[in-house]
């Protein structure tokens, strides 16, 4: 069983309509900006990768929200029904609109695969959303189907993002995801995680890869 890590309180706010968040606020006393994380499709905001960048982004100075979506919610397992991302990304809007009563400073949103599509898809819509984007493991094509390109919103989106991607995975190849973040007018960063899936962390690599993540987003987007 997963506890709670110290500093963490449950989070349940439901005075949106139509767009519930839940997850666990990692509230941060030194500093002032603000990041929600969430999931994958089969997944919920409970796994290594979540936890692990929350507590370390939490020690670095940032308070984190990590959530699960709509979908998750309704279901505790399996992916998503069909239709489900525009409720989703109403739920992202909600976290990020929720978090600014704790955060008063630079606003972030990411997520791992399916989450991270979302919120680029959220960002797309609404350029002054957050002020930048964390995505995990970007889901570029399924796996071994490359020309089923995610695309097709990515020269519309305008916020700032840092790609952390798997060397070996079979969503996108380091090369794959050079040529598709070309379409994308923002400024853009991708960081290669050695010997890594789609999962991206793993017990093995946790040590090595948590710190280098938080290290490359402070640098694109907390250099003062």
């Amino acid at each position: 069983m997963m506890t709670t890590p110290v500093g963490t309180a449950e989070f349940v706010e439901t005075s949106i309509d139509g767009a519930p968040v839940r997850g666990y606020l990692h509230r941060s006393s030194a500093g002032q900006a603000g990041l929600v994380l969430t999931h994958g499709a089969g997944a919920n905001c409970q796994t290594l990768l979540l936890t692990s960048l929350a507590e370390a982004f939490q020690m670095a100075g940032v308070t984190v929200l990590r959530c699960d979506l709509p979908f998750r919610q309704a279901r505790p397992h399996g992916p998503p029904m069909r239709g489900a991302g525009e409720k989703d990304q109403a739920g992202l809007r909600a976290a990020v609109t929720l978090l600014r009563a704790h955060a008063a400073g630079p606003m972030y949103l990411g997520g791992h695969s399916y989450g991270g599509r979302q919120a680029t898809m959220l960002a797309a819509q609404e350029s002054n959303l957050v002020e930048g984007l964390l995505l995990l493991s970007y889901p570029l094509h399924p796996p071994e189907r490359p020309e089923q390109l995610r695309t097709q919103h990515f020269p519309e989106l305008r916020t700032p993002a840092l790609f952390v991607q798997g060397v070996k995975d079979g969503f996108a190849s380091i090369a794959e995801m050079e040529e598709a973040l070309k379409l994308i007018p923002a400024r853009t960063e991708l960081l290669p995680i050695s010997g890594a899936g789609h999962e991206l962390l793993s017990k093995k690599n946790r040590e090595q890869a948590v710190p280098q993540i938080v290290q490359a987003f402070r640098a694109a987007f907390m250099k003062a």
